[in-house]
C-alpha cells in the first residue's frame, strides 16, 4: 500500500471528486488519504502545497490542483486521454476546464453548503464529510466542530444571500451549457469524453446529485425540501441531463478511448 500514489481529499469536495474519477479513469491503484475540513490544510502544507485539496502523491512527484492531475495522467495514459491531440480542439477544452474550474465549481459548493449549513440538516453533514478521516480528527470533532460550521459559513460566504448569487450564477452555466447542446452533440468538445466532460459533471454534483458519485454526498431524503427541489429542477434541464448521462456512462470506465 505504501507504494501506491495517495490522493489527499476532503470526502464531500467535488473537486477531489474530479481527481478521483480522472484516476479512476486512467486506471491506478491508488490509496485515499482523507481528512476533516482544515485538518486538509496542514496535511497539503506537510508535503509542500496550496491550502487546499486534492494532492496526489505519485510516482516520487506531487501535484497540488485537480487540473494538474488530470494533465500528469493525459500524458501517463496516453495523449488524447483527456485532451484532444487536435491543438484547436485541445485549446477549447482546456478554456472551458479552466472556466469551470474557477467560475462554476465555487458556486455549487458555496449554493449547497449555503443549503445544508443550518439547523437541523448540517448535524446530518457531519457524518459525510468525516468519512474515513483518521480517529484522532474524530477525537476532536465534538469540540470543534461549532467553530467549523462559523469557518465555513465565513470562509465560503455560504449565507442565504451568497447562496442566491451562486445560485444565478450556476443558472447562467448551466444554461450556457444547455445552449452548447442544442447542436445535438453528446460531449461538449469535439464527438467523445474529454476533461470537459469530466470537469463540469464533476462540479456539477453537488446540483444533480448523481447515484454514481462518489465524493461524501447525503442521501436526498436527508437534505432540506428547498433543496431537492432545486436538484430535481437542475435534474431537468438539458445540462443536467448531460452530468447525470456523463455519470452513468463514463463513471465507470477506464481506460484511454483512441486519441483525437
Amino acid at each position: 500500500m505504501t507504494d501506491r500514489p495517495i490522493l489527499v481529499t476532503l470526502p464531500q469536495s467535488h473537486y477531489c471528486e474530479k481527481a478521483r474519477w480522472a484516476l479512476d479513469r486512467a486506471g491506478v491503484r491508488y490509496q485515499e488519504e482523507p481528512h476533516l475540513v482544515f485538518f486538509h490544510v496542514f496535511a497539503n502544507l506537510r508535503r509542500g502545497g496550496k491550502r487546499t485539496t486534492p494532492v496526489l502523491v505519485k510516482d516520487g512527484k506531487t501535484f497540488f490542483d485537480s487540473t494538474d492531475i488530470l494533465v500528469h495522467l493525459d500524458r501517463t495514459m496516453g495523449p488524447g486521454s483527456f485532451y484532444p491531440t487536435d491543438p484547436e480542439l485541445r485549446e477549447e477544452v482546456e478554456s472551458l476546464e479552466d472556466e469551470l474550474d474557477e467560475r462554476f465549481g465555487p458556486h455549487t459548493r458555496r449554493w449547497a453548503y449555503a443549503e445544508v449549513l443550518v439547523n437541523p440538516w448540517r448535524d446530518r453533514l457531519m457524518p459525510v464529510m468525516s468519512r474515513g478521516a483518521p480517529s484522532w480528527q474524530l477525537a476532536v470533532l465534538p469540540v470543534l466542530k461549532p467553530i467549523a460550521w462559523r469557518l465555513l459559513r465565513k470562509g465560503l460566504d455560504a449565507t442565504p444571500e451568497g447562496g442566491a448569487r451562486s445560485l444565478a450564477r450556476i443558472d447562467a452555466v448551466f444554461d450556457q451549457i444547455g445552449r452548447r447542446l442544442e447542436d445535438g452533440r453528446r460531449y461538449l468538445v469535439g464527438d467523445r469524453f474529454t476533461a470537459a466532460d469530466l470537469t463540469f459533471a464533476a462540479l456539477a454534483a453537488p446540483v444533480v446529485a448523481p447515484p454514481e458519485n462518489r465524493a461524501a454526498f447525503p442521501a436526498l431524503d436527508e437534505l432540506p425540501p428547498t433543496m431537492r427541489a432545486q436538484i430535481d429542477r437542475f435534474r431537468d434541464t438539458p445540462a443536467g441531463q448531460l452530468a447525470l448521462r456523463l455519470y452513468r456512462e463514463e463513471r465507470n470506465r477506464s481506460g484511454p478511448l483512441p486519441p483525437t
